[in-house]
Order: structure tokens, then sequence, then C-alpha cells
């Protein structure tokens, strides 16, 4: 057994020293002006980094429909946990990334707003917050090193812990006087080409360091040289736990609201200890925007602020400048990212005061998935596993939720006799005949509002938590039980008024239902047909028949030995499983022959596994001739012999082995599945 020394050894042996001296290196300004010639890039802007920082995770380019486009892996969430990844959003992340691009170039949106904009539950909190994580985890990578200043003590300057660190982490870089920059940025960038990162001193520096950097230079007698002597550089690390070049905003009551959260207060304490409220050394620069200086800031919810905040903003976006209370307007260097609702969104638009708000704004729209198969991966990331607090998820279960919510989100097509579910199949990248890639891109194109509409993803993530509590006795949970939660609770959903839209999500569960009543008897019908031995002596005698007829000969029967006519009825059960046509039936027949002869050339024996129509149609046939014989009827009414018994445990295991269902579940979509046949023979008999 493990003892306290031996987990001490553990962490002992896998501490990396070294990197914790390279995260806390602290020198002077000419060791930083060496270090910045070396490595240029410590010196980039907050939009720079954080667009460095994404890339440095990988692109790779994706082609879909013929068209390529670009995945960025940062908003895969590779360094966390993967509950912050992002899904199906290709269009929006591509339009985020391309404003930071321009933004870092110096094109003009640096001075914006970035609001991401959409429906509640849409990811853009997930897409904040992941760009906070990343700039945090970058900042602590050589990659993303930044660097600011501080001042040591005039009385003790050997005293490390009496240095006066700039409580905005300042670029040390802003030190140098307006007029000799142009000549420090040329000897810097000296010998560097186009394509190389250049130095560039843009600001000055903030309230508190420019009134230490007039108190030295003057007792320094305009001497800057030993000025800077005075001088210390170290390394941050953002760190938004920290509050240091990480900030978040969620606008308050207005009531409670004070600008001062944003830009500072005044210290009272020491007001007595220098003489004046606006001596900046009693000022606490503690605000969001002073904090997330040199990174980023988000603001929740940014159209609910109180106008009076809007001018912080305003300023902050446009001029890069915060007005803190009794101070000269401050630079600020910091990416600024808010997120708003449509109903909020839309009063922004309605309200004239507004319009300084909408000018400085890149709106940036971040809808819910309309992709099934992505919208499948947001629920998997919580229900990633089979069992889930000791229940089962029975098959398709999260597909079918995620399939109703995708459905509310679909405008109805405009195609004649194209469905919504037709249509949500091919955003998923299933075909149907007379739809190519530009059809579907058209269709997409001709949808005003999908994706800004519907159900947000934390209603059926609460749905499914309900359906794992709220059947104690049940040891598996299946789509039926999703399915009757996300009706019940549509009775009370708080964002849902309209009746009608309540009577159309309701109508499109019962067009799930009936997909999902397709599907397992397509994996039912398959488990019972899941006899190998009865398929390939199936398919034999089905090729059999084939080559006869096209070559006009017999069949040999290999229990009389007699020749007889190809078995016609044989081969018309089959063909008929997979709609081919009496009309077609003889090119049907030469076209598996032909593929047949052409395996045989190329020395290959060919196996009906390979032909995906041909082992669909004999399994139906199987299907077919077997059902009867299990009389899977039988369980409908729970009297079942021995024999029938034991055929059906067979199937019960087929489900279990091959469709990951457990014993509760696959009883549950047997008896299910077998009432529907009861129902069907019911109907036969009338």
């Amino acid at each position: 057994m493990d003892n306290g020394r031996s987990i001490i050894e553990l962490v002992a042996q896998r501490q990396d020293r070294d990197q914790f001296r390279r995260k806390n290196w602290v020198g002077t300004f000419e060791e930083y002006l060496n270090l910045v010639r070396e490595n240029p890039q410590v010196t980039r802007t907050a939009y720079q980094r954080l667009y460095d920082m994404i890339l440095s995770y990988g692109v790779e380019t994706i082609e879909t429909r013929r068209e390529k486009h670009l995945h960025y892996k940062f908003f895969d969430d590779p360094d966390g946990d993967g509950h912050d990844a992002v899904f199906g959003l290709r269009r929006p992340l591509k339009d985020l990334v391309n404003a930071l691009k321009s933004a870092a170039n110096g094109y003009g949106i640096e001075r914006r707003v970035l609001l991401l904009h959409g429906p509640v539950g849409s990811s853009k909190s997930t897409i904040a917050r992941l760009l906070k994580k990343g700039l945090e985890r970058y900042s602590a990578t050589d990659a993303g090193a930044l660097y600011t200043l501080g001042w040591v003590d005039e009385d003790e300057p050997d005293d490390p812990a009496k240095i006066q660190w700039c409580p905005m982490n300042e670029e040390p870089l802003h030190l140098i006087p307006t007029r000799f920059r142009a000549d420090v940025e040329a000897q810097l960038n000296a010998g560097r080409g186009e394509d190389d990162y250049h130095v560039r001193v843009d600001g000055f520096l903030d309230p508190y360091c420019r009134f230490i950097y007039q108190q030295r230079l003057k007792h320094y007698d305009g001497d800057w040289t030993r000025l800077v002597q005075d001088i210390r550089v170290k390394r941050v690390i953002l760190s938004e736990k920290d509050r240091v070049g990480i900030g978040t905003f969620q606008p308050k009551d207005e009531k409670n609201q004070d600008a001062t959260e944003l830009t500072g207060d005044i210290n009272y304490r020491k007001i007595a200890e220098y003489g004046s409220d606006s001596d900046p050394r009693a000022f606490n620069f503690d605000g969001e925007f002073n904090i997330a200086n040199r990174g980023i800031i988000e603001f929740v919810e940014v159209l609910k602020l109180d106008v009076a905040f809007l001018y912080d903003l305003l300023g902050a976006s446009q001029e890069h400048r915060i007005k803190p209370k009794k101070f000269a307007q401050t630079d600020i260097d910091e990416v600024i990212i808010g997120h708003t609702n449509e109903p909020e969104y839309r009063r922004l638009q309605s309200n004239e005061f507004m319009e300084a708000l909408r000018d400085r704004t890149v709106k940036i729209d971040v809808p819910y998935v309309t992709t099934l198969n992505n919208e499948i991966r947001i629920y998997e990331k919580d229900y990633n596993n089979q069992t889930v607090r000791g229940k089962h998820i029975a098959p398709h279960t999260i597909e079918m939720a995620a399939m109703w919510a995708v459905l509310t989100r679909l405008e109805e097509p405009k195609h004649a006799g194209l469905t919504r579910l037709q249509k949500m199949k091919l955003y998923n990248g299933k075909t149907l005949p007379g739809f190519t890639d530009e059809n579907i891109n058209e269709l997409r194109e001709q949808a005003t509002t999908e994706g800004m509409i519907g159900i947000s993803p934390r209603y059926v993530q609460d749905k499914l938590s309900n359906a794992l509590v709220a059947h104690p006795e049940s040891h598996s949970i299946n789509p039926f039980m999703v399915l009757n939660e996300l009706e019940t609770g549509l009775k009370h959903h708080s964002l849902i008024n309209n009746e009608e839209t309540k009577q159309e999500y309701r109508d499109l569960l019962g067009v799930v239902k009936e997909e999902y009543t397709n599907i397992v008897k397509n994996e039912v019908q398959r488990a019972i047909a899941a006899d190998e031995d009865a398929l390939t002596r199936l398919c034999a005698n089905y090729i059999d028949s084939v080559k006869a007829y096209t070559q006009r000969e017999k069949v040999k029967n290999k229990f009389t030995g007699e020749y007889e006519e190809p078995d016609e009825r044989l081969m018309r059960g089959i063909e008929e499983k997979i709609d081919i046509p009496d009309s077609r039936k003889d090119d049907f027949r030469r076209e598996i022959m032909n593929y047949i002869g052409a395996l045989s050339i190329d020395g290959k024996k060919f196996d009906f596994r390979s032909n995906e129509r041909l082992h669909k149609a004999l399994e139906l046939k199987l299907f077919e001739d077997q059902k009867d014989s299990i009389k899977l009827t039988s369980l409908v009414s729970n009297v079942v012999d021995t024999d029938t018994q034991q055929k059906i445990d067979i199937v019960k295991g087929r489900l279990i082995r091959d469709f990951g269902y457990d014993d509760e579940s696959a009883t549950d979509v047997l008896q299910y599945v077998a009432s529907i046949f009861a129902r069907g023979d019911a109907k036969k008999e009338d």
C-alpha cells in the first residue's frame, strides 16, 4: 500500500522546475530588450496573441459536398476534457477566426466589439470560455510568453518582495519615450524579412506607472538611462481565477450596476496616506477592463448593460482607452468579446440610442446545430457511455432526442415533395434521388431562420437527465422514455408561449417516433436474419437461379438430382425487397452476373456482404421466411413454448451482441416490434 512518502516522490519525479523558473522569470529592462530582439513575438497585441493561440493547435482542410473549408482544432477543446468542444458550427467559427485575423493584422476589427449572437444554448458562452481557457494555457507556454514591468523600492532596491508591479500588466516597451520609438523599433526589427513579426510600440503607461515614472525621472534629473535601472521585468501568466489578463463582466440589475466595476475605484484607506483621491497610488486599478489588459474580456449578455456602461465599452473598443475616475484616458490592449440572445439584439436594433454601439460591433451569428451527427456529439459529451448513473442507455435514445431537436430548428422545405425529415437527412450527408450537392446548398441558402429558432440543447440534456431518474424500477432507459419527457416538458417550457409552436413540436415528436419504429423494425429483422449459414445458403440458391436464368439453363436439384427451371418465385421474392420492378429484373440479374464475372477475372470470390443492396434483400427475405417459425408475435400474448423461446433468446443475444442492447432493452424492443407485427396481422385478418 502506498504511503505518503511514495506519493510525494511521485510528484517530485514529475515536476518540472525548469519550466517553473521560466514562468517566474524576472530580469532587468536591458535583459528584456535582448529577449525582444531574439523573440519579438513577446510584444504581440492581445488580438495577435489570441489568433496565434488558435492557430497553434493546428488547422486542417476538410471537404464536404465538394467544398473545402478549414477546421480549427482548437475548438475541439484538445487540452480540456472535451466538455467545451464546439460541434457543427463551421461557418460561425470561420467568421470568428477571420475577424480575429483581421484584428491581428490591424485592418480595423481590432476597434470593434466581437458580438456572438444567437439563441439561448447555442454555444456562445462555450466559445468565449474556450478562448479564455486557451489564452491562459497559451500564456504559460514559451510560444505565448508575455511580460510586464515593475519598480524597485527606492529604499530597498535589492528586495524582490518590495517591487511595485504594474497593476495593469503594461508592456515594458511603453517606457520608451515617444520621440525615440521609431529608432528603437528600427533597431529591434533590423534584419527581419517582410514575413517576420515586427515590433511596434503602441500605447502609453497607465496612471500608476506614469506617476512613478515622472517621480523617478525628476529624481534622476531627467536621466532616462538611470530610471530604467529601477525597472524589473517579469513573465506574466494570464489567469481568470487570479484576475490577471482575463476579465468577465456580467450585468446586474440597474440599481446595483456600478461603472467602477469596469474601470476601478478609489481606495479610501490610502487617501490618508497619500493626501489626495487623485493620486494613482490611492486608486485600485482592479476593474474588469484594468485586469483584462493584455488579454481578453468577456461581456455576458452585453446588451443588458446600463447605458452608462456603454460609454466605457465604446471607448474601450474604438479608442482602446478607458476613463478611470479622476484620471486621464488610459490605454488598454485587450480583446473585447460579448454575447447576447435574439430578443436583446432586436431591442438593440430598435433603440436609436444604441446606434453608436451597433456601429462598433461585429456581429457573428452562432445558431443551433442543424446537422444530426453533430447534435448527437453534443449529448455524447455527457452521455458518452452505454451506462450512465447505473442505467443502460438503449441504442438510438440519444439519436432520437437529437433528431427531434434538429427538426425543430429546420424550416419547412419549399421543395415540393420533400419532408422536413428528408431535409434533415440530406443535411446529415444522406443521398436522395434528384438532390445534388448544389440543391442541398440551395436549401440552406433559402432558409433564413434555420438554427436561430427551435429547441435548445440544454432542454434536451435536462430531459435526458429526467429520464435517467424518473424510472427507478427500470435498469435501462429507451427512446420512448426520453421522448415522453420531451413532450411533457413542452407544457411548461418557459421560452415557448405560442401554442401553435408547441403543437408543431409535438407533431415532430410523432415523426421521430415513426422513424424510430422503422429503425428498430429493421434491427430486429436483421437480428432474426443474422444466421450467416442460412444467408449463405439463400444467396447460393439465388445465384444458381440467376446464373441459369441469364444463360437460359436449368438448375440441378441437389436433393433429387433432377434439372428444374430457375426458381422465379425465389428470385422475385428477394428482388422485390429492394424495389426491383418486374420490368427491371433482367437488367438487375445481368448486373449481378457481370459483377461476379469481373471478380472472377481478378481472381476474387464473390461475397454477398460486399453488395449492400443484395445483402439487405437477402436479410429481408430470410426474415420473412423465419419470422413465422420464430412466432415473434407470441411475445404479445406471453404464451411462448420452449422451442420458440430458444429462438427468441438467440435473436435477443444478437441484439445485445451486434446492436448494443442490454437484456432489458432487447426484451423491450422485441416486445415492441412484436406488437407492431401483431397489429399488422390483425389488419390482414380484417
